[in-house]
Formats: structure tokens, sequence, C-alpha cells
């Protein structure tokens, strides 16, 4: 269908369709390609505004406020604006121009469970500062039916578009501050996307519920984040175990015949090397063909 004949909100629809599918790290580049097909500036600009202010919740784009990290998700919402914790503002973010606009000021009560949120903080930083190469962590506090909880957010990504590919690694995890024991929910979610001659999509994400002793905050805050430790590194291990099974089906699937993997490293320059040294007494150097050294290989 042209889009000539779409009317103006059959063309909204579709390009907040397209807009919202749109994969992380990749959304600008999608919006001007729509630009060059749509020729609609002021309908572009206002869809891309609201996209983008779903992009960013969906997949939790950083942003870096007086030298703090700053992780936006619908947590921080406050109706079309963000708020971050740390700094004590709440703005508005255009993802198009990378830009913050309207920015004001905000005071945050000082209590218990506000000292609680920075001590959650401090060990969160200290695991990602180890753990990722670039990654950016926040703790929200968040009232719900008049009881306090503390949301953790941890990101990180690597968007590599000159190579043809982009990942994104998120986890969220939310616990109610309660005397004595306390239980924690969390998502981790990882998302990648591949597109040199193919259009390759992968998203693996995992649900956890564990619970944790209470003796006193310090305490809290280092069992917890023991805990993100120990689940996101089980996590990354059955990812990495799951991706080395698919190549090994995918191997299977172009071989014409069952081979033994042994995932050993053959070093080929060593093994040239020394049947180039065998020498018979009566026939002198032996010159090994490929299709042999395979067959003796094998």
């Amino acid at each position: 269908m042209s889009l000539s004949i779409l009317s103006r909100k059959e063309k909204e629809k579709a390009i907040r369709r397209l807009l919202v599918q749109v994969p992380p790290g990749e959304f600008v580049n999608a919006f001007d390609d729509l630009c060059l097909l749509i020729r609609d500036e002021k309908l572009m600009h206002h869809q891309g505004e609201c996209a983008g202010h779903l992009h960013c919740q969906k997949y939790s784009v950083p942003l870096c406020i007086d030298g703090n990290p700053v992780i936006l998700s619908h947590h921080n919402l406050m109706g079309d604006r963000f708020f971050d914790y740390q700094s004590k503002l709440s703005f508005k973010y255009d993802l198009l121009q990378n830009q913050l606009r309207d920015i004001q000021s905000h005071g945050i009560l000082r209590n218990e469970v506000e000292y609680l949120r920075n001590v959650v903080l401090c060990a969160l930083k200290l695991y990602v500062n180890d753990h990722y190469p670039a990654g950016s962590c926040n703790v929200l506090r968040k009232t719900i039916h008049q009881k306090e909880f503390l949301i953790a957010c941890i990101e990180d990504h690597s968007y590599n578009s000159g190579a043809f590919w982009n990942g994104l690694w998120k986890s969220k995890w939310i616990f109610q501050v309660n005397p004595f024991l306390t239980q924690i929910t969390g998502r981790v979610f990882v998302q990648a996307h591949f597109f040199k001659g193919v259009n390759l999509h992968l998203q693996l994400s995992k649900d956890l519920k564990e619970s944790v002793e209470v003796v006193n905050q310090a305490q809290l805050a280092l069992s917890f984040a023991r805990l993100v430790e120990e689940q996101e590194n089980q996590f990354q291990a059955a990812v990495l175990e799951e991706l080395q099974e698919l190549s090994r089906q995918a191997l299977r699937g172009i071989l014409r015949r069952d081979l033994p993997v042994t995932r050993t490293l053959i070093d080929w320059q060593r093994i040239l090397a020394d049947l180039h040294l065998v020498m018979y007494p009566k026939l002198g150097y032996v010159i090994y063909s490929r299709s042999v050294l395979c067959n003796w290989i094998i």
C-alpha cells in the first residue's frame, strides 16, 4: 500500500508501531529512515517524541547528570517527566536530540528509607564497576499502597552499528523495606541484534525470586549485592551454554557426517612443522597432502 493513500491517523499508527519495535541503540537511525519515507516533518517530530519517550522506558536508556549515572525507566516516571533521586531533578528527555528539557528541582524526605537507598546504591556500584565495562546503576524509591519499595536497575550496552550489531544487558530488582526478612524479585534481560547479511534478533530473559534476611542496613545492602552477582553470573553462564549448544547444532547441520567435538585447540603450524621434519632413510622428506593430513587427524 502506498503511503500517499493513507489517512493521517493511519500514518500515525504505522509510524508509532514501527518506532516502538526499534531495537535498542537504533532509534535515531530508524527515525531518520522513516523521515525519508514519510516526508512530513511535523508528523514525524510529534510521533518521534512520543515513541522516544516509550523507548527510553522500555530499554532503560542511561544518562549522566552532574556526573552521576541515571537510568530512565517507568519506575522514575512523573507524568511525562523523569525524576533523578541523586540530583533531585525532574526533566523531560528528547531522545532524538539527546537533550534534557524543562529541568526542575525537587525536595526529598530524608528518612531511614532514603538512607537505606543510598547504602544499597553504594554496594550495587561496587558490583557494577567490577563486572561491567561501562555499566550504570540506579536505586529508586517507590511507595505502593503506603508501603515503601526500593527498585535497583542495572544497564550496560555495546552499540556498534558500524559492525552491524548492537547488544543490551539490563536487570531490575525490587524489594520491600521489611524487618527480619525481605523478598527480592528480579528480572534479567538480554537483547542483541545482528544485521549484516541477515536480520537476527536475540532476546533472553529470566524472572527471579529470592529472600534475604535483614539484620541491619549495611548487611542488607551487602547481601543484596551478593544475590545480584550470584543470579546474574548464573544467568550469563546459562546464556553462554545455550549459545554454544546452538553453534554445535548449526555446525552439525552443515557437516555431511558427525565428527567428534573435543573443543581442543589444534596447533596446525606445529603439526605441519613436525611432519616436514620427518625423514626416512631412502625416501627423504615426506610431504603430506591436505587430504592425508585431514584423514590422519580424524
